[in-house]
């Protein structure tokens, strides 16, 4: 059974059925391997979790760089609104409320502090940089607990307008 098997499957588990089904057994049940077979990967439902979050983090640091604009924001705002777009969201929301504690939020508070760093030197206007990524954040926030808040054309509206007051 591979690693990126089990972490889907207990994400699935989570959104299905909340934090308090997953357990290590239940996960294995639900990837079709041998309890065994996950404690080979993940030795303790922590780690399982621990995991899930540092994918999330990875995953989403790859949509970053992959958004091709000439500044950092403007490759967060991008992948911002990608992930929000694509029904991301429910699984951060899944799998950080599964945490429970700092610990195994440390790489989400990790890169959040690097989010929030990373080429503000190199922006032009470092304050309304900042200032679109923390409406990042609260986007990320509001969608999560109301997916169905805004419609795609509302969306591209405010990515406009976000994406001006970078221009200045």
């Amino acid at each position: 059974m591979r690693r990126e098997e089990l972490l889907d499957a207990a994400e699935d588990l989570l959104s299905d059925q909340g934090s308090q089904a997953l357990t290590l057994a239940t996960v294995a049940e639900r990837a079709g391997c041998s309890k065994g077979g996950l404690l080979y990967h993940f030795g303790t439902k922590e780690a399982l979790i621990k995991a899930m979050v540092e994918r999330l983090v990875e995953e989403f640091d790859e949509l970053v760089a992959a958004q091709g604009h000439d500044t950092y924001t403007k490759n967060y705002l991008a992948a911002t609104f990608a992930a929000v777009q694509s029904g991301r969201l429910r699984r951060w929301a899944v799998v950080t409320g599964a945490s429970g504690n700092l610990y195994l939020l440390a790489p989400l508070r990790t890169a959040m502090a690097r989010w929030h760093r990373e080429g503000l030197g190199d922006e032009p206007n470092p304050e309304a940089a900042q200032i679109v990524r923390l409406a990042c954040e609260g986007l990320w926030d509001v969608a999560s607990h109301d997916p169905g808040l805004y419609d795609a054309e509302h969306y591209e509206r405010l990515k406009g307008r976000l994406l001006a007051l970078l221009s200045g």
